[in-house]
C-alpha cells in the first residue's frame, strides 16, 4: 500500500493536532499568531497536494475504498486554498469570540480534513463516513457564537437537517446494496440492469446530497443558517462543503451511473430549474446581505447543476471551472461583509449604503465580485456561465439554457441594487473602514482570481479538463 498517496491527509492531520496541542499546552499563546501558524501549515500541505494534482497521480488504498486521481486532487487543492483564504479572513473575527478561539482554528482544519477524505471516497460506505466526518465540525462552527440566539438556532437547524440527510443517504445505500450486492462504485457500474429498488435508493442518496449542496427543494436550512452562523463560518460553508459534495456527485453519477444518464438526468434538470428560479426571485426581496447571498448561492448551485445535467466530459470540466470562478467571487463578497461587520456588527443591506465613501477599495471589490456572480465580461463568472451553457447546448438542453439565461437577467437586478446603494446613497457614518493585512491578502487574492480566470482562462480550463480525464472512457452520452 503506497502511503504517499495519503500524504496530504497525513500532513493535514498532523497540522490540526499541532494547532490543538499548542493551544492546550500554551493557552496564553496569541490566537492571531496561532492562526498565522495554521496558515503557514496549510501552505506547506498545499505544496505536495498540488504536486500530486499536476503529476496526475493515481492509485487506490484500503481495498479501493479510497482513491487518488486527478479529480480527487483537484478538489483537495480547492479545499486547501479555500481553507487558507477563510482562515486569513477569520484572523480578526477570532479575537471577537468570547471563548474557544483556538478551537475554532482546529475545527476549521478538522472539517477541511474530512472533506479531503470525502472527495476520495470510492464506495458508498466511505461516502457516508467521510460525509459525516466533514459535517461534525460544521455542526459546532455554525453555533459557535453561544451568546447569540440566532447562531444557536442555526446550529440546531443545521444539525437536525444534517442528520435527516444522513439518514436518507444511509437508507438509500441499503437499498442499493440490497439490489446490487455491492457498495463499490466500480462493481455497481458493471451492473447490466437497474431495478426499481436501485433507482429508489439512488433517489434517496441524491436527496441526501441535495441537502448538502442546498438545492431546491432541499434548501430550507440555507438562509437561516447563513444568517445565524458567524459570518466567517458562513463564508466557508457557502462554497467548500458544496464543492466537496459535487465531487461525490461526480463519482456517483458520472463514474458509476454514466451509462444510464438519461434515467437520472431529469432529476438534475428539475432541481436546476427550481434552484435558479426560486433562488433569484427570492433574493430580490431580501434586506439582509447574508440572506441575499444565501439565495444567490442557491441560484448559483442551480446553474452548476446544468453541468451535471449535461452528463458529458464538457459538462464536467465546465462545472469545475465554474466552481473556481464561484470560489473567488462568492468568498470575496463574504470577505467584504466580514470586514464591514467586524467593525459595525451590522450586515443588513441598507448598512452598506455609501460604502464607496468609507472604503473605495471595499466597494470596488464588492462591485467586481457581484458582477462576476452576475456574469459580466471579462470577469470569471461570465466565461464560466458561457462554458457551462455551451455544454448543455451540445446535449440539446435548450430549455434548461433558456431558463438559465432568464435567471441571469433576474440576478442582475438584485446585484445592481447593492451596487447602487454602495455608490449613490450617503453613508450613515463617514469614518474610514480599516482593513488588516490578513484581510487584504484574502481580499486581493479573491479579486486577482476573479479577474485572472476571466482574462486568462486557458491554464485554468486545462487544469479542469485534466481533472476530469477519468471520464473519457466512461459511457456518458
Amino acid at each position: 500500500m503506497d502511503m504517499t498517496l495519503l500524504g496530504p491527509e497525513i500532513w493535514m492531520t498532523l497540522l490540526a493536532c499541532t494547532i490543538l496541542g499548542v493551544d492546550i499546552l500554551w493557552p496564553n499563546f496569541s490566537k492571531r499568531h496561532l492562526a498565522y501558524l495554521a496558515a503557514a501549515g496549510l501552505m506547506l500541505v498545499l505544496g505536495p497536494t498540488l504536486g500530486l494534482s499536476l503529476n496526475q497521480t493515481r492509485g487506490t488504498l484500503f481495498g479501493t475504498m479510497f482513491i487518488i486521481d486527478p479529480l480527487a486532487t483537484f478538489f483537495q487543492v480547492f479545499i486547501l486554498v479555500s481553507t487558507l483564504l477563510a482562515l486569513l479572513a477569520s484572523v480578526d473575527a477570532i479575537e471577537r469570540f468570547t471563548a474557544f478561539r483556538g478551537e475554532y482554528i482546529f475545527l476549521l482544519l478538522f472539517t477541511a480534513l474530512g472533506m479531503m477524505f470525502m472527495v476520495s471516497a470510492n464506495d458508498f460506505l466511505s461516502l457516508f463516513i467521510t460525509l459525516e466526518f466533514a459535517s461534525f465540525g460544521f455542526y459546532i462552527l455554525v453555533a459557535y457564537k453561544r451568546e447569540d440566539v440566532k447562531s444557536s438556532e442555526a446550529g440546531m437547524k443545521f444539525f437536525i437537517l444534517g442528520v435527516l440527510a444522513a439518514s436518507l443517504i444511509a437508507y438509500g445505500v441499503s437499498l442499493i446494496y440490497g439490489d446490487t450486492g455491492s457498495i463499490l462504485f466500480e462493481k455497481i457500474a458493471q451492473q447490466s440492469s437497474m431495478s426499481l429498488g436501485f433507482l429508489v435508493g439512488l433517489l434517496f442518496v441524491f436527496i441526501g446530497l441535495g441537502f448538502k449542496i442546498g438545492v431546491v427543494p432541499f434548501h430550507a436550512w440555507v438562509p437561516d443558517v447563513y444568517e445565524g452562523a458567524p459570518t466567517v463560518v458562513t463564508a466557508y460553508l457557502s462554497i467548500v462543503p458544496k464543492a466537496a459534495a459535487f465531487a461525490l456527485l461526480f463519482r456517483v453519477l458520472f463514474s458509476t451511473l454514466g451509462d444510464i444518464a438519461e434515467t437520472w438526468r431529469w432529476m438534475i434538470v428539475a432541481v436546476s430549474v427550481l434552484s435558479m428560479t426560486y433562488g433569484n426571485i427570492t433574493a430580490i426581496a431580501q434586506t439582509n446581505m447574508k440572506r441575499l447571498l444565501a439565495y444567490s448561492g442557491i441560484a448559483q448551485i442551480g446553474t452548476l447543476c446544468i453541468g451535471l445535467a449535461s452528463a458529458t466530459q464538457m459538462g464536467s470540466h465546465a462545472t469545475l471551472f465554474y466552481l473556481l470562478a464561484y470560489l473567488f467571487a462568492n468568498l470575496g463578497a463574504f470577505i467584504v461583509v466580514i470586514i464591514y461587520s467586524n467593525l459595525t456588527e451590522k450586515d443588513d443591506l441598507q448598512d452598506f449604503a455609501g460604502l464607496n465613501r468609507r472604503s473605495p477599495i471595499l466597494a470596488f471589490a464588492m462591485l467586481i465580485f457581484l458582477l462576476s456572480l452576475a456574469g459580466v465580461p471579462p470577469l470569471a463568472g461570465f466565461l464560466a456561465k458561457v462554458y457551462i451553457f455551451a455544454g448543455a447546448v451540445e446535449q440539446g438542453l435548450l430549455f434548461l439554457v433558456s431558463v438559465g439565461l432568464i435567471n441571469v437577467i433576474i440576478s442582475f437586478y438584485y446585484y445592481l441594487i447593492i451596487v447602487k446603494k454602495m455608490y449613490t446613497l450617503p453613508p450613515a457614518e463617514t469614518t474610514e473602514i480599516p482593513i488588516s493585512i490578513p484581510m487584504k491578502i484574502a481580499l486581493y487574492t479573491c479579486m486577482a482570481g476573479t479577474l485572472l480566470l476571466g482574462i486568462w482562462p486557458a491554464p485554468w480550463i486545462d487544469y479542469a479538463v485534466s481533472a476530469t480525464d477519468i471520464f473519457q472512457n466512461m459511457p456518458i452520452r
